[in-house]
């Protein structure tokens, strides 16, 4: 079969050649040569427009709620706001989009509806075992350390932080306070204890609530604890029942009270009132006594007559017709006891 031979490369001519190469030599200086400066310009045409739509990849927007944290041959450099900005495209330039005011979620000892026992259980201060299920709810504050100066900060950094802060505060209390009466406490003091140390580990994690999902004893002794519950439930009801039913007394005998006050303050009036009075008069009557005794004393003798008579059996016993009180004495009566009386006259000094 008939094969056409191959052509030799010749290396000397080529490099002659790309030596020779320049590309804003016209076609017409060189006759023949005028094609390869047509190319020549196409390909430094298609360079051109390469090294501009480098340069466009550079161009990027970030959204609100976002930061841009942007580097410059690996090394940190700026972190740009929300907005349109350009920077030096890759390998030159790298940016790392963050969503700042995502709220993040991590689970402690629970893994949607599945509990992980592992987690949850720890001991108390008082020396027994607790099962205790945490929410925390966190966002970015620095995206710059956020990306570069911890290690998987939003995974395992948190995570092991958030267990260790639940642990150290539950094992500072009594079981019965961290499942009734101290589970706020309990969640302030993680939340501030698990922030103080992301900043230690310098994350950029804001820790923004932190929330006890489910806290119970373990299942052998979950009868007695509930039976504890139970029994602080009816004490607190008692114990609103006695308010209220003290709130309801105590206007009552406040009420009484000064219905009291206010009779006892008319009665005095009155008493005060009455006594002035009276030494009033006793002075009026004093003065006219000065004035003329025996018509004042007469005129009292004849007052105090007329207040003591009307309630006094009284018989009228004429000596000159020679009656006697014997006369007059109930002897037959045995039951009658009244004693007859004889009018005094009244007599001057």
């Amino acid at each position: 079969m008939y094969r056409q031979d191959e052509p030799e490369v010749n290396l000397e001519q080529i490099l002659e050649k790309i030596r020779s190469f320049n590309p804003f030599k016209r076609g017409g200086d060189e006759g023949e040569g005028g094609g390869g400066n047509g190319i020549a310009y196409f390909v430094l045409g298609l360079f051109a427009v390469g090294i501009v739509f480098w340069l466009g990849t550079g161009v990027y927007t970030v959204q609100p709620g976002e930061e841009a944290v942007v580097r410059l041959v690996g090394r940190y450099h700026d972190t740009t706001e929300p907005g349109l900005h350009w920077f030096w495209p890759t390998p030159i330039g790298k940016r790392d989009v963050v969503r700042v005011d995502e709220v993040r979620r991590l689970e402690i000892g629970v893994r949607g509806s599945a509990p992980i026992p592992d987690e949850a259980q720890m001991i108390t201060g008082d020396q027994n075992i607790v099962d205790v299920q945490l929410l925390v709810q966190y966002n970015i504050k620095s995206s710059q350390d956020f990306l570069f100066k911890a290690v998987d900060p939003a995974g395992l950094t948190i995570k092991d932080a958030a267990e260790t802060s639940l642990r150290q505060v539950v094992g500072q209390r009594a079981i019965d306070d961290v499942l009734t009466i101290e589970k706020e406490a309990v969640q302030e003091d993680t939340r501030l204890k698990l922030q103080e140390l992301l900043d230690i580990y310098q994350t950029g994690i804001r820790v923004t609530e932190v929330k006890l999902l489910n806290v119970r004893p373990p299942d052998q002794v979950q009868d007695a604890f509930d039976d504890v519950v139970r029994a602080r439930e009816d004490k607190d009801r008692i114990i609103n029942l006695a308010d209220a039913y003290r709130e309801s007394q105590l206007p009552l005998a406040r009420g009484d009270a000064a219905r009291l006050t206010e009779a006892a303050q008319a009665f005095r009036e009155t008493r005060v009132a009455q006594a002035t009075g009276q030494a009033d008069r006793f002075l009026a009557v004093l003065q006219e006594y000065r004035k003329a005794p025996d018509v004042t004393r007469q005129r009292l003798y004849l007052e105090a007559m007329e207040e003591i008579l009307p309630g006094v059996t009284k018989f009228i016993v004429d000596a000159d017709n020679g009656g006697n009180l014997l006369q007059l004495l109930p002897l037959s009566e045995a039951g009658n006891t009244t004693t007859p009386f004889s009018v005094p006259t009244p007599t001057s000094n």
